[in-house]
């Protein structure tokens, strides 16, 4: 038989060829071949090549006019009165010959090194924010100087696939079309500084007050670094942390100047950075409305952030925002500052008075929403806003979040008892701080008194330095930051025993979201002043106030537990009430540089902050404010505070706290028996019958009671003699050893055995 017969039988048959080639792919398979996909891949490039040049003739350089899209933003309260319309569009186009070359290339070093020889276009970075934006990340990617001018000229912000592929066509016509000269003269006068500010005429006005053409290079380099996040970055306003991220940009610009060849490297040694001046505030925005405004401001810029979009959408206008704000509680913190704080200042006889500069916010812990905010006394005299600045230091007020650190991670000291309210700790004036990290640390009392072995709930009520200062280390200092940040801090600070004083900064907004965090039995709250906004008429997505639970019930109940008692029995007596429980604490910083109230009712959560700003915003004392010697948190912040919440208290609201908790209130150790007699163990909180927790009825504590008209201001220590004496221990928390205090040896939590005088 032939080969070929032999072919002819083996295919009828349905055998494979002896020694023959591979058989034939069947079905999908042979749609996938190497040479089918080479050719698919081949396909798709020239489809995309295609597309593209068709959209290249279609989409035509549009007319460029972007400053009649520009539109008001509006401002309104949440019984819907306006009350502010800011919109008017602060911008002077200059020609590219008016701003100086060094000027020119600290901007082209900022944002596009390469710009004089690129091709106007950053495929890779477009494509990449393509993806990012199909994908829903917000991101955005790279651009050119040329991209950036179209989208700020041509088009618009929005973060959507079709502007993006507009934006890179027309890129490529107007590079096309233009110089390179042409295009970053449109860009420098198109562009938002901040304040405001479109163009760089207008933003070298409001920030050094001088015309483009007079600005040195140092300072057109802190222009070329707004560009980045002119809020962020705007000295009168940025947090320390903008600060130092503002300076960092600045060098980074000069750095790429150096490394572009356009400024030597010994002249880049000796710039030094050129602070700008302070804005001056719109017109309309005075009193209060300037901080409202300012505040709603900075919390879209922040959402518009958090989507991958730029603050230049927001300055371009067209929004409506109303503010949470309640007019019948703004009016009440209004007044209650005016009638407890300006009305005893008189700058014209005491010098100290025109240092006080006052804050406060009001939150409702179950909505997250900001419903009164004091900036100052007048957003036209002064730009920084009390309310949020955070540059002083909250001092005593960062001590509850210690022991709620202690709480959630069932922390012990460094003898291995539990750190709980009833534990005692050794409250010697300038005790050091023993263990890890501790490194001899020994911060002072307050008058520098020594208070022996005390329980953590008569140390909360005192607000006793020695013991908190040890307790940040029994805890562990990260954990406890970790603590402070979930709560709502911003944790831009570091971890020392100092932290347990409050020694960093932080805003009443901050500490404002920290309280209702607790108070909101644990359950994150974020607050925010801002109701609802629209854009163009369209709903702008705005976060939740109130996210998940942060730290427990247990210990968020815990601590409201704990600091009802530093109202009813500690350094905040005079802001106790017949009408409701509080709790909260007192804080009063180095020097008496800052004073705070933070407290809550079950409804309300309140922050006051009192400040000296002495000089350029050099931070002074407050010592003989009104003529009254010390100033501290039981004094003027208690007394706002108190006036304000009594006045807003209504007979529908809540005036006891609903607390489910195995840590609260831990009562006065009894009193010292003869030695060698067994005393009481640990001691707990009282059960009800519900088993939720509710402070003890002991005799030794203090029943509530309303303030007189004229209360004596208390600070952040009580005098020895009203304070209940502990027992001594050296084990078991709450225990006592029998001994008596003259020939006893404390553990100080690990530390050497110190004889008690």
């Amino acid at each position: 038989m032939g080969r070929a017969e032999a072919r002819r039988a083996q295919k009828k048959s349905g055998r494979p060829e002896q020694g023959g080639g591979k058989p034939k792919k069947k079905g999908i398979r042979r749609f996938f071949t190497w040479k089918m996909l080479l050719a698919y891949f081949v396909a798709v490039i020239a489809l995309g090549m295609g597309t593209f040049y068709a959209l290249y003739l279609y989409v035509d350089v549009p007319k460029g006019n972007s400053a009649a899209k520009l539109q008001s933003n509006i401002y309104k309260t949440s019984d819907g009165k306006t009350i502010a319309r800011i919109g008017e569009v602060n911008r002077e186009e200059v020609p590219l010959s008016k701003v100086p070359v060094v000027v020119q290339h600290a901007v082209v070093s900022a944002e596009n090194k390469n710009f004089y020889s690129d091709p106007g276009v950053d495929l890779k970075g477009t494509a990449r924010g393509i993806v990012n934006t199909v994908m829903g990340r917000g991101k955005q990617g790279g651009s050119t100087i040329t991209q950036q001018y179209v989208k700020n000229y041509y088009l618009d912000q929005r973060q959507t696939v079709t502007r993006k592929v507009k934006e890179l066509i027309i890129s490529l016509k107007v590079q096309d079309e233009k110089s390179k000269d042409d295009i970053l003269e449109g860009y420098l006068n198109t562009s938002y500084y901040g304040r405001g500010a479109y163009g760089i005429q207008a933003a070298a006005r409001a920030y050094y007050n001088k015309d483009i053409d007079k600005v040195t290079l140092e300072e057109g380099a802190y222009l070329a670094a707004l560009l980045q996040a002119p809020s962020q970055y705007d000295w009168a306003t940025a947090t320390e942390a903008g600060k130092a991220n503002a300076k960092a940009r600045w060098g980074y610009v000069l750095d790429k100047m150096v490394e572009m060849k356009w400024l030597k490297p010994d002249e880049r040694q000796r710039m030094t950075f050129k602070e700008p001046g302070k804005p001056k505030a719109a017109l309309g925005l005075s009193g209060q409305n300037g901080y409202l405004v300012e505040a709603a401001k900075r919390e879209i810029i922040r959402d518009l952030a958090a989507q991958g979009r730029k603050e230049s959408e927001f300055a371009a206008g067209g929004w409506t925002i109303t503010l949470s704000i309640d007019s019948k509680k703004q009016k009440a913190l209004e007044k209650a500052v005016k009638d407890q704080l300006i009305d005893d200042l008189d700058p014209k006889s005491r010098e100290v008075d025109g240092h006080v500069q006052a804050g406060a916010v009001s939150v409702d812990p179950k909505t997250g929403k900001v419903v009164a905010l004091y900036g100052g006394q007048d957003f036209v005299q002064h730009q920084i806003s009390n309310a949020t600045r955070a540059d002083y230091q909250p001092a005593s007020t960062f001590k509850p979040i210690i022991l709620a650190s202690a709480l959630q991670n069932e922390s012990k000291t460094q003898d291995k008892r539990p750190v709980t309210p009833s534990t005692i700790y050794d409250g010697t004036n300038q005790r050091p701080v023993v263990g890890p990290g501790g490194g001899g640390y020994a911060p002072e009392n307050e008058d520098q008194q020594s208070y022996g072995p005390i329980t953590v709930q008569q140390a909360m009520n005192d607000s006793v330095n020695s013991v908190f200062a040890q307790m940040v280390v029994d805890v562990g200092m990260d954990k406890v930051k970790k603590t402070a940040t979930e709560l709502g801090m911003k944790g831009d600070f570091q971890e020392t025993p100092a932290m347990a004083l409050g020694a960093m900064g932080a805003s009443p907004m901050e500490m404002a979201g920290v309280y209702s965090t607790l108070n909101n039995h644990g359950k994150k709250v974020t607050p925010s002043v801002i109701k609802s906004a629209t854009q163009g008429g369209q709903e702008f997505s705005l976060p939740h106030a109130v996210g998940d639970r942060v730290v427990s019930r247990n210990t968020a109940d815990g601590l409201t537990s704990v600091m009802t008692q530093v109202v009813n029995d500690g350094t905040a007596k005079v802001v106790a009430s017949g009408a409701y429980q509080v709790a909260g604490k007192t804080g009063t910083s180095d020097d008496d540089k800052s004073a705070w109230f933070a407290g809550y009712t079950p409804g309300l959560v309140t922050t006051v902050g009192l400040f000296g700003e002495g000089q350029g915003g050099k931070q002074v004392t407050l010592m003989n404010t009104g003529g009254g010697g010390r100033v501290n948190g039981g004094t003027y912040p208690a007394k706002i505070w108190s006036a304000y919440n009594s006045a807003v208290f209504g007979d529908d609201d809540e005036s006891k706290f609903d607390l489910e908790t195995e840590d609260g209130y831990a009562p006065p150790p009894p009193p010292r028996t003869p030695a060698g007699t067994p005393t009481q163990g640990k001691v707990t909180p009282t059960p009800t019958a519900s088993g939720k927790q509710t402070p003890s009825k002991d005799p030794s504590s203090p029943s509530k009671q309303s303030p007189s008209k004229d209360p004596t201001p208390t600070g952040d220590k009580h005098s020895p003699s009203t304070r209940p004496v502990p027992t001594t221990s050296t084990g078991t928390a709450g225990g006592a050893t029998g001994t008596s205090k003259a020939d006893s040896d404390v553990h100080s939590n690990g530390a050497r055995q110190q004889q008690l005088p």
